[in-house]
Order: structure tokens, then sequence, then C-alpha cells
């Protein structure tokens, strides 16, 4: 274990640059999966989901295929015309969970502040560790060379004194590369990049920003700070700050989990689904994962929100209280399937489901009871669900549940690992 400093003074009063990594696997998904069958090596690969359960998007690709403009989250069907020697391999990952443990036990050897951004991105702070191991550009070489030699992958790093400008670093150069954007002269380095290839600049952003004349990372930084308020709310004050240079938030310690805001589930159907019962089987099915976090985290919902997507791909979201605080996966699925009947039109089919507790509370927050809530029935439900629980803990997911699920559901049986993404902003 490491000492880090996580602020700009060391306990002596003195100015420290702070020495931010931000380490991102390179191909993460499709360079594992060369590991496992070296025969894919220098050819152009795709992980994909299942055509015939409609999942049949590209996940990740390899530098072979990228080159070919094959992208991340578009059909398999478009990719096989940008590259008609494209080979598509189904997802592993339980393996990528694995190596990506791997990496962070290298990242552990120099640092104990290591913040997860998905399976295949970390930051670390090593301010505190140059001392015993060079500067962090030093530190970046050697995990750089050591993830290469030690697991057969590789990793782009950033460096530099934030987190911001450490992601846009790993981002610039790949792969199997080291970039540094020092505080001294980062406008000359970043200025001119345009603005979406910070991070906090999605394609909506951008496209607003584009709007008002505003394309690259200089020009956002020399924004009316205002204006930018105005425009994005809360948000556009703090891209300022992050084009600016003046992203303080501190690396999260190793280990740290965040206050979920929300916790959901969501799945495309394997066909589309013609009546209000097949969308309550896939509801009831989805919040069975929702209410295990939930116990887990002991946190209580409030209120659900749904996602529908219909055949023709059209989304849309509706959102509701719930009458007491819940953990209840059935309650959960009843206020969403409550939701739906009152909210969707059956013009038509239902192609894809995704459920949502938001709202989240304590779930030891004090409960306020009203004449028209039914709480003793809801005090019972919260007792089965914890009894359904305890059997699932002792005898696996599968050792309860629902008689109704073991009808034909419409899910698919892929079921990829989650991972979480921890907010920007932790002081």
């Amino acid at each position: 274990m490491f000492y880090t400093i996580q602020t700009q003074f060391s306990k002596e009063g003195i100015f420290v640059e702070r020495a931010i990594l931000h380490s991102d696997i390179n191909n993460c998904y499709a360079s594992i999966e060369c590991l496992y069958d070296p025969s894919l090596r220098g050819k152009p690969i795709a992980v994909g989901g299942s055509v015939e359960m409609r999942h049949g998007i590209i996940l990740a690709k390899s530098e072979q295929a990228k080159r070919c403009g094959v992208t991340t989250g578009e059909a398999i069907w478009q990719a096989r015309q940008k590259c008609r020697d494209l080979i598509i391999v189904p997802p592993h990952f339980d393996s990528y969970v694995l190596y990506s443990g791997y990496v962070q036990e290298i990242y552990r050897r120099y640092t104990d502040a290591i913040e997860p951004f998905g399976l295949d991105e970390c930051w670390l702070d090593v301010t505190g560790s140059e001392k015993l191991f060079g500067s962090g550009k030093t530190i970046a070489e050697e995990i750089r060379n050591r993830v290469r030699k030690e697991l057969g992958i590789t990793v782009s790093v950033g460096v530099s004194f934030n987190k911001v400008f450490a992601k846009l670093g790993s981002d610039l150069k790949k792969p199997d590369a080291v970039t540094v954007i020092p505080q001294a002269d980062f406008r000359e380095k970043i200025w001119n990049l345009p603005a979406g290839a910070m991070l906090g600049c999605g394609r909506a952003t951008v496209r607003k920003l584009s709007n008002f004349g505003v394309h690259t990372i200089g020009q956002l930084a020399a924004c009316d700070r205002g204006f930018l308020q105005a425009v994005f709310g809360k948000m556009g004050l703090e891209l300022w700050k992050y084009a600016n240079g003046l992203d303080d938030a501190r690396v999260k310690p190793d280990g740290f989990t965040p206050v979920s805001k929300s916790i959901g589930h969501g799945t495309t159907c394997v066909r589309d689904l013609e009546n209000e019962y097949e969308v309550w089987l896939v509801m009831l099915s989805l919040t069975q994962e929702i209410g295990r976090r939930l116990y887990g985290e002991k946190l209580a919902a409030t209120a659900v929100q749904i996602g529908i997507k219909n055949s023709d791909l059209f989304v849309r979201q509706f959102q509701a209280p719930l009458p007491l605080p819940t953990q209840s996966a059935f309650e959960i699925a009843s206020g969403a399937f409550t939701l739906f009947r009152n909210a969707y039109r059956w013009e038509r089919k239902v192609r894809s489901v995704t459920v949502r507790a938001i709202n989240l509370v304590p779930d030891s927050a004090p409960v306020q009871t009203d004449l028209f809530s039914d709480f003793a029935r809801h005090e019972r439900q919260q007792k089965i669900d914890e009894t359904v629980l305890r059997i699932r803990q002792k005898y696996g997911k599968n050792g309860i549940f629902n008689a109704c699920l073991m009808l034909e559901k419409n899910m698919p049986d892929y079921k990829p690992d989650h991972a979480v993404l921890p907010g920007m902003m932790y002081k």
C-alpha cells in the first residue's frame, strides 16, 4: 500500500503537481479473444452479439477491423459491408473480467488509488509513488511494458495533472503508447483538438457547441461561463473547468463503491412482444436482478422508470412514483407494468424493455404511511422477497423463482456482466 497525495499540496505545504494516469486496455475484448485463439491475431475481428438473439451489434473490434472503418455499436451487417473478411466472435465476459482483474493487480504494485472506468479503463494517482518508482511517465512506461510482457495484451496510458487530461492523453496515441500532457504547456498540446476529444463532450454536446461556433477545446475554454451555464446548466461550468485544466476531481481509492443513483436492467427480446402478459413476464424477470442489487446495497426505490422500444425502433420512456419505498422485485415489476399499461399504446409491437429503479433512498429511511397504501401487504411482500434472496444465495439464482417465469419469457440467454462507471467528481 502506498500513501497517495490527492491534493496539490504536500503535508509540508509545498506545491505538488499531481501525477494522474489513465490506462486503457487496447481493443480489450478483441485482444483477449486473440489470447485464447492465437489464429485470430493480425486479422480483422470483431466481438459481436448474437444475430439470432437480436443482439447483432459490434461490441469491440481489433486494430485491423478499425482500419476498415468498423465502429463499436454498429450492426454486424453494416460492419461486414465495410470489411468483407471480418471475423465475428461471440463475447466471453468472464474472460474479460478475469483479465481486467489481472491488469489491475499490476496497477496495485504502484498505487492504492485506482478508479475503474468500465472493464478496460482505470485512473491511477501515482503522486505519492514517484519517490519510489520515478516520475509519472516512468511509472506509465513500466506499467505498459509489464502488461505486455506478463499478460500478452497492451495498454495506452495518458499522464497528466488531472483526470480529464489523463483520459485525453490515453486516447491520443494508440496502441501500446504513453502520452504526457504536462501542466506547463497543456494549452499548446490540446487546445487545438476537437471539443469532442474531451471527456464530457458527447455527440449531442458537440453538436450544440458547433451551433455556436465552438469547435475546439481552446474555443470552449475561451467561452463565457455564464453563456455555457445558460446553454448546458451546471455541466456547462464543468466543461469550462475541464477545458481550462481546472479539473480537481480525486481518483477514488481502490475498492471504493459509489452510491447508486439508480439501478436498472434491460433486454432486447428474441422476438417482438405482442401482448401485455408477455411484457409482464419480461419485466418480472428483469426486476429479479434489480431487487437483488437493492438489497445488497441497502437501498430502496421510491419510483420506477421504464424504457420501451417498439418494432420501428422508436424509444419512449415513462416514470412514476411507487406507493412505498421498496426493494421488492415483484413490487417494482408491478409498478413498471402499471406504468406501461397506462402509458403505452399498442400501435406497434414491443422490441425491447428496460426497467429502472430510481429516486433511491436508504432502506433504513423512515416511511410516512397513509390511508391509501396497504402497508401490511407491502411488509409481507418484502419478507417473501428476503426469503427468496436467501434461498438463491444458498442454492443459486435458479434455486427458486416465480412459476410464471418457467414459461417462454422471450428473453435471450445472453447476459453480459455489468460494469460500474463511477462519477467524475469525488472531492
